[in-house]
């Protein structure tokens, strides 16, 4: 007796031993379920490459202020935003703001809100400009150290946009505490509603015009596109700083606390200012996580019930029984409360990613239950060693049947989801793990206690007078039947053919696949507004509202953006005479490049040692003189006598040099120093200083590292080492790591399961090349798949990125059930066209069945808000349809040409006409008249 047939004696003979102590178990596993936390930020999906390391570095040795501060924009769109009843608008809505409980108590205490509209207020309440410099203007400081208010921490704080504007908004809180006199918004409305025209448009040419750059200038909080000077414009923003709690949240997220101060704007903003005709658009860390959140959960109520009404109702035209479906729920029941629990009790976060992985499961889970109990039904409806009415002992025989080919396929599908264990992307690493894991499970429910809890149900429910014998799907010479016949008809007569077609179309395929792209954007994680059909759903199926993807689009273009930033840090020897010259070089350079922003005043927006040097040159006469002292060529670029000149900027300006400059405390190297912001003039090495450069919102993200990248090269050298990093480059490395994905983890899984199956065949059929046969077909349809890509124009993502191996995985097992009945059938009748033909309509039959609801579940994901999600379920769904046409019209061909040439010595003749094809077998037990005509030594139990 092989380990299969006392598995399959075991289960049920102790089948209410075995349901007890899976209940047991499920109830234990489910328990971690409670432990899982979710997360949306796009810090996970970062690998521990140099471009990391060194942004770490940057925001552990950079300063620009205050620290635990995080920002938001807020823009306000209308016909003309400067008109000064717009501007009265603005200073109220700052005023509500404050006044509203949850909000201000996230703001800082010094200047929570500044705007174009407050420059102009104060300029009007001192008199002139200078007054307004001292007041208004300090928050503005920061702003124009790096050319835009909201730019300055982006990258100092990582990629979440929580983080990114952390810094930035300290800094101007910091500048603001300079002046303490400062005026109450109420007193800037007032003084506002005071001026006549002309007094307006003075004060606002003060702080609009060209000749308005330094403090005073306004420019940083107007678009892009403004032409400065202009009295209309289209939009503003103003900038809201939020106190934040230590880092803002594990992975760069907003607080809960920073999540509804920031919707709580959005609404006042909707009430307050929109009824006036006017549009606000609320843009920050905490808003953003939030409609991210809200679009997962949106996602999984939507296709979460869609899985399992479509999978209901395929069971129900496969099964067309109560029982057999409600056992297959419960299943698939199990199968997630333990790949749930698995995953709280292992501390994976739930994220983007997870929310694929109840559908995975629903559908491939099914699969199992789908393909035991129509084997079970086939031997009840046929007959067998156990006879007709024995419901358990029918099970043991199923069970036995089919269980070396569940085991198989678990293992492929396994490997192909662990095969993502060589991606550098964590979150891809987590995604294999746990769907192993859930396949895996998938094999002890469907194997355990639920044929243990159908063979209680039918003996019970037979020993009171009900027939619970059913006809297997696609057996019993049905349109199905007929159907499915087509690929064992093919494979009779014109089996060549056919395989040259599926690799011409493979051909096809494969270059299509040098076509497809990579994408990995934050865009891609952002909910489109739901189709209106959505909206119509009953609660809680109802999706909510999303504005982040067209808001983000606006700011894009228009603005900006936070997260839009690239830095060049320079590290070595910073004190060399040609350091600032190169700097001076790299900043020519990025005034010429195409993927930095232009500033309404026609500046590039960088920031830079030298440019901090210059300003605070422009405005205080100690450091100008020892910065001109240092300029020997009076090009404007000191070229010696660096150290004193850094010496004394920290001395007269410790918050902006601290921004651009990293010095040790009192020689300290980096691994213990803190960012020196005081007063003294020496006390340090100086170890590193560093470039921000602001990059435009629209462009190509491999644009912005090529262009960094050329920057910093042209600083390297001389003990300099220049290392571009950001936000956007490490986004444009996840990128390329995606398609590393996709190549590494095919060859591994097209290794792996090669090696495994051609194993496998040897031990069990004394033939390994019927494994390399099986996987064919797999391979086939990997390069459909991707053809497909190509064609529908689907890139790359973290989602379609793991593409290669799940079909690998998932399709591999249509060819093993297919091989493994044909091997089997092949045994009993020593005939090719019988075997094929019992094979393609009874294995045949329960694929169509598995196939319809595994497309089912993953069609569904379409209907999910999240766009990865919807490529990711289309391009699975077409996966499956690519592997079972495969399996049932090519494999067919393949294993006839494998029989003829490489298999057992069998009859090749035409099957009689009153030749009956019974699709059921008795397991792996092979009776003795049975294998006459085959070889001996494929006579052994399977």
């Amino acid at each position: 007796m092989s380990w299969i047939d006392r598995f399959s004696e075991t289960i049920m003979a102790h089948s209410r031993a075995v349901i007890a102590i899976m209940l047991v178990l499920t109830v234990f596993m489910g328990a971690g379920a409670g432990m899982i936390e979710q997360s949306s930020s796009l810090d996970q999906f970062q690998s521990d490459s140099t471009e990391a390391q060194k942004l770490s570095y940057v925001e552990e040795n950079f300063t620009t202020g205050q620290e635990n501060t995080t920002s938001a924009q807020v823009i306000v769109r209308g016909e003309n935003v400067l008109s000064q009843e717009s501007m009265v608008e603005q200073l109220r809505l700052q005023q509500s703001f404050r006044e509203n409980e949850t909000i201000n108590r996230t703001l800082v205490d010094e200047q929570p809100t500044v705007g174009a509209a407050n420059l102009v207020a104060l300029a009007s309440l001192s008199g002139g400009q200078q007054a307004a410099q001292e007041n208004g203007s300090s928050q503005q400081q920061a702003t124009q150290e790096n050319g835009s208010s909201q730019q300055q921490a982006t990258q100092e704080n990582g990629s979440s946009q929580q983080q990114a504007t952390q810094e930035n908004g300290s800094s101007q809180q910091q500048a603001a505490q300079e002046t303490p006199a400062s005026p109450t918004l109420q007193d800037q409305i007032d003084a506002l509603e005071s001026m006549n025209v002309t007094e307006y448009e003075r004060a606002l040419g003060a702080v609009l015009s060209e000749d308005s750059a330094g403090r005073m200038s306004g420019l940083a909080f107007m678009p892009t596109n403004y032409e400065a000077g202009s009295t209309s414009a289209n939009a503003t923003m103003l900038l809201v700083t939020h106190q934040s709690e230590g880092d803002s949240g594990q992975g760069g997220m907003a607080s809960d606390a920073i999540v509804d101060a920031q919707l709580a704007m959005q609404s006042i903003a909707n009430d307050d200012v929109e009824a006036s005709g006017s549009e606000v658009i609320v843009f920050g860390g905490g808003i953003m996580g939030e409609e991210i959140n809200n679009s997962m959960g949106d996602s999984l109520a939507i296709v979460g019930p869609l899985a399992l009404l479509f999978v209901v109702v395929a069971l129900i035209v496969a099964y067309r029984d109560v029982l057999d479906i409600l056992l297959g729920l419960f299943g698939i029941a199990a199968v997630l409360v333990w790949t749930f629990g698995f995953m709280g009790w292992a501390g994976i976060d739930f994220n983007q990613m997870f929310i694929a992985v109840p559908v995975l499961l629903i559908g491939l889970s099914i699969d199992y239950a789908i393909h035991i109990f129509m084997r079970h039904r086939e031997q009840r409806q046929h007959g067998g060693a156990y006879g007709d009415n024995d419901a358990r002992g029918s099970m043991r025989v199923a069970l036995a049947g089919v269980g070396i080919a569940l085991v198989l396929v678990t293992a492929t599908t396994a490997i192909g989801f662990l095969s993502n264990l060589t991606s550098p992307v964590p979150p891809i690493q987590d995604f294999g793990v746990v769907s192993a894991v859930g396949i895996t499970v998938a094999l002890l429910v469907f194997s355990t206690v639920v044929p243990a809890l159908k063979a209680e149900l039918d003996e019970f429910l037979e020993n009171r007078g009900y027939d619970r014998k059913k006809r297997a799907f696609g057996t019993g010479g049905g349109r199905f039947s007929q159907v499915l016949s087509v690929g064992s008809t093919a494979a009779r007569r014109i089996p060549i053919v056919i395989i040259l077609i599926a690799a011409l179309v493979s051909a096809g395929g494969a270059y299509g696949a040098t076509q497809v792209d990579t994408s990995f954007n934050q865009e891609d994680f952002i909910a489109e507004d739901p189709p209106e059909w959505t909206k119509n759903l009953p609660e809680p199926f109802k999706p909510g509202d999303y504005s982040m993807k067209e808001n983000l689009e606006f700011v894009n273009k228009n603005f900006v953006r936070e997260d839009s930033q690239a830095q060049i840090l320079i590290e070595g020897n910073v004190t060399d005479p040609e350091t600032l010259q190169r700097v001076s070089d790299a900043e020519n350079e990025t005034a010429d490049s195409d993927v930095a922003v232009t500033l309404s005043s026609g500046e590039a927006d960088v920031q830079s040692p030298l440019r901090t040097m210059q300003r605070v040159a422009a405005e205080n006469e100690s450091f100008n003189a020892t910065f001109t002292a240092a300029d020997t060529d009076g090009d404007g670029v000191p070229d010696r006598n660096l150290e004193q000149v850094y010496d004394e900027l920290f001395e007269v300006a410790p918050d902006e040099a601290a921004a651009v400059i990293h010095r040790t405390d009192d020689g300290e190297g980096s691994d213990g120093s803190q960012s020196t912001v005081d007063d003294s003039s020496t006390g340090g090495d100086y170890e590193a200083v560093r470039m921000v450069i602001s990059t435009s919102g629209t462009a190509a993200m491999s644009d912005v590292t090529t262009e960094m990248r050329s920057i910093a090269d042209g600083i390297d050298g001389n003990g300099l080492e220049a290392t571009a990093t950001g936000q956007t480059i490490l986004f444009d490395i996840v990128q390329k790591q995606l398609m590393d994905t996709v190549i590494q983890s095919l060859l591994i899984t097209l290794v792996a399961v090669f090696a495994f199956l051609m194993i496998s065949y040897r031990i069990r059929e004394g033939s390994a090349t019927l494994g390399a046969v099986t996987l064919l077909p797999v391979v086939f349809s990997v390069s459909w798949i991707l053809g497909t890509m190509y064609l529908l124009e689907i890139p790359f993502n973290v989602m379609t990125g793991m593409i290669t191996s799940l079909t690998v995985g998932l399709g591999v097992a249509y060819s093993i059930h297919m091989s493994e009945r044909y091997s089997l059938e092949l045994k009993r009748t020593g005939s090719v066209w019988e075997a094929m033909s019992r094979t393609v309509t009874g294995t045949g039959g329960a694929l169509l069945g598995s196939a319809a609801t595994t497309v089912g579940g993953f069609g569904v994901l379409a209907f999910a808000i999240l766009p990865p999600l919807q490529q990711f379920g289309i391009i699975t769904g077409l996966t499956i349809i690519y592997a079972f046409l495969a399996s049932v019209l090519v494999l067919p061909s393949l294993l006839v040409v494998w029989t003829k040439y490489l298999g057992p010595d069998v009859s090749f003749q035409a099957p009689s006409s009153d030749s009956t094809a019974p699709a059921a077998s008795d397991g792996g037990r092979i009776e003795e008249s049975e294998t006459e005509p085959a070889r001996s030594s494929d006579s052994d139990d399977l």
